[in-house]
């Protein structure tokens, strides 16, 4: 492996040093590489996947982005340019008509590119030869979490004794991001990276890089750490520092005695969510179990998925700034009253579901509700301090839970 990293001296960093070791002496199954701006992380990956699939005759790379436009500007070139810098372009070709793919000549292996927004296309996947060993998750943060990158992962890793599967990603703000705790998540098949741009070769980056860089670090050193160093900062802002992500039960939802049912409307951009959840009054425990999260979702379409679950057609509290929507929904027979909100109704609940011992989130079956709680941060000022305002953006979760749980509210007193 010395040899291999003498060679490579040139294309990778000292730091990837040993997990280059540790992909070829095939140490590990997952490898989650995190950092700041200009840690060459990206450029590895891509490296190591064209090495790899030169040495494994039977080796083709999925490699994904979670909106699918952005795969041709970035992990596309990104995968040229390792080819061309290791001096090999003569035999590779691309295909960027229906799908973005590039073919090893000598052998027909493939390197595919897709987007999550379209999973049918993910799981439609074949090979011709060999299977996929490689897999590749860039910019792994803005995928939903865990259980879409699982899905993801069962219908790739098929057919091959050995798989080596990236995620790249700059940390988001906050610690409870699901991705950063991800991340601290140990087990026996996984390394964990974490790599910054000090350690680079100044002449890879360009002298004005690191000049910027030392200038954030003297103006804006909170903005530093997090972009340049990669640490997850927001820990000052984030506003539900009571929430707890685990598997919530069939054996626990058969014993909640106190479900409520919630609704905030939505339809193009913002989407229709529906909460079910559940309040331990005595420890004050709040479990949220069930969710519906969708856009361009008819009134029509929502009510038969919400009777799917609401059998018993149990009371529902919906936002009551769609009157009309609420009367709808009750001319198809589902019990539907308005949230009756009043004065400053968005802070008051807020500052209930902060005061409660625990928010317990199943983010297997909520991960809509378990991304928005965890990433839940306070405004900031224009000089990027924290404010005490609570953003009204991506809180359609939060909301709808706020509104199935207005009686419980008012039965308390929040200060």
């Amino acid at each position: 492996m010395t040899k291999n990293i003498i060679q490579l001296s040139t294309l990778i960093a000292e730091p990837f040093y040993e997990v280059h070791n540790a992909i070829w002496a095939e140490k590990c199954t997952h490898y989650w590489l995190k950092g700041g701006r200009g840690s060459t992380k990206s450029s590895f990956v891509s490296l190591e996947i064209v090495l790899g699939m030169m040495k494994h005759e039977d080796s083709n790379a999925v490699i994904l982005r979670k909106i699918g436009v952005h795969l041709k500007d970035s992990v596309f070139e990104q995968i040229w340019w390792a080819i061309c810098m290791l001096g090999v372009e003569e035999q590779w070709e691309s295909k960027t008509s229906s799908h973005l793919e590039i073919t090893y000549k000598t052998t027909g292996q493939k390197i595919l590119f897709r987007g999550a927004d379209n999973p049918r296309k993910i799981k439609s996947i074949k090979c011709r030869k060999g299977y996929i060993r490689y897999i590749w998750y860039e910019e792994t943060d803005e995928f939903a979490g865990m259980p879409e990158i699982r899905n993801i992962n069962q219908s790739l890793m098929r057919g091959g004794k050995k798989f080596v599967v990236f995620y790249t990603y700059n940390p988001p703000k906050s610690k409870k991001n699901w991705v950063n705790t991800e991340s601290e998540t140990q087990r026996e098949d996984k390394y964990i990276h974490h790599s910054t741009y000090e350690k680079i070769p100044q002449e890879w980056l360009g002298k004005q890089f690191f000049l910027e860089a030392e200038h954030i670090k003297k103006m804006q050193p909170n903005i530093y750490r997090h972009e340049y160093l990669g640490e997850a900062t927001g820990t000052e802002g984030t506003v539900f520092q009571n929430v707890t992500i685990r598997r919530i039960t069939e054996e626990e939802i058969a014993t909640f005695d106190n479900v409520a049912r919630g609704l905030d409307w939505g339809y193009a951009i913002d989407p229709l969510h529906y909460t079910v959840n559940h309040y331990d009054k005595t420890r004050k425990k709040l479990y949220i179990y069930f969710e519906i999260q969708q856009t361009s979702l008819s009134n029509r379409k929502a009510y038969e998925m919400i009777r799917l679950e609401n059998v018993q057609n149990a009371l529902i509290v919906a936002d009551s700034a769609e009157p009309k929507s609420i009367a709808e929904m009750q001319s198809y027979g589902l019990k539907m009253i308005p949230a009756k909100k009043g004065p400053d109704s968005v802070n008051y609940g807020i500052k209930w579901l902060q005061s409660l011992e625990e928010i317990i989130i199943d983010e297997q079956r909520c991960p809509a509700t378990a991304r928005e709680f965890l990433e839940y941060e306070l405004e900031r000022d224009m000089e990027g301090r924290w404010q005490s305002k609570f953003p009204d953006k991506n809180n359609h979760a939060i909301d709808a839970v706020r509104y199935a749980r207005e009686y419980d509210m008012r039965m308390v007193k929040v200060t």
